[in-house]
């Protein structure tokens, strides 16, 4: 592998295939808090960071696994939890004074009308400025569940119902 003393090994975690360090770069130079949007295959999950030399700070912190707490008893994976997810986050942020932020969604691939975009469009719902290009976002009609049953878009507008009254009485 080194075959001269000028080989030069790769960070580990580029090595690992964690980081884009050039992306990475690039969200900071902005200098606005990052929304990193992760999903695994049980849930998705939304951090606001802010950058700090020492490491970045988490300030806000949201999963699916946290709508529970206010009435949703379906799955955590699907498109509505993500929205969902992102509005909760979106809400804390704007409670906290973050207006604008950029995203951050990491090596994952962005496919037009995702999780990842579900929960961009819950953020941006929530009142917090992202820029964004048109046409990535889930259907309204995809957004609410209509696809996955008939119960859903009812469970799903308690939810965001329940999160505006939570937040509101948090401030």
């Amino acid at each position: 592998m080194a075959d001269s003393p000028t080989y030069r090994v790769k960070f580990r975690r580029r090595r690992r295939n964690l980081t884009d360090f050039r992306k990475r770069l690039a969200l900071l130079k902005s200098g606005l808090p990052r929304a990193v949007v992760r999903k695994t295959l049980r849930r998705t999950i939304v951090q606001i960071i802010n950058y700090n030399e020492k490491g970045d700070e988490t300030f806000i912190y949201t999963s699916s696994l946290d709508l529970k707490k206010y009435g949703w008893t379906k799955s955590t994976k699907s498109i509505p939890a993500a929205y969902l997810t992102g509005y909760l986050a979106g809400k804390m942020a704007k409670s906290k004074g973050v207006d604008e932020m950029v995203l951050d969604i990491g090596r994952h691939v962005p496919s037009r009308g995702g999780r990842l975009f579900a929960s961009l469009k819950g953020l941006i719902d929530a009142g917090v400025e992202i820029n964004h290009g048109e046409g990535i976002f889930p259907d309204e009609k995809r957004i609410k569940g209509n696809h996955l049953g008939d119960d859903y878009p009812a469970i799903f507008d308690q939810v965001k119902k329940k999160i505006d009254e939570v937040i509101k009485t948090e401030e």
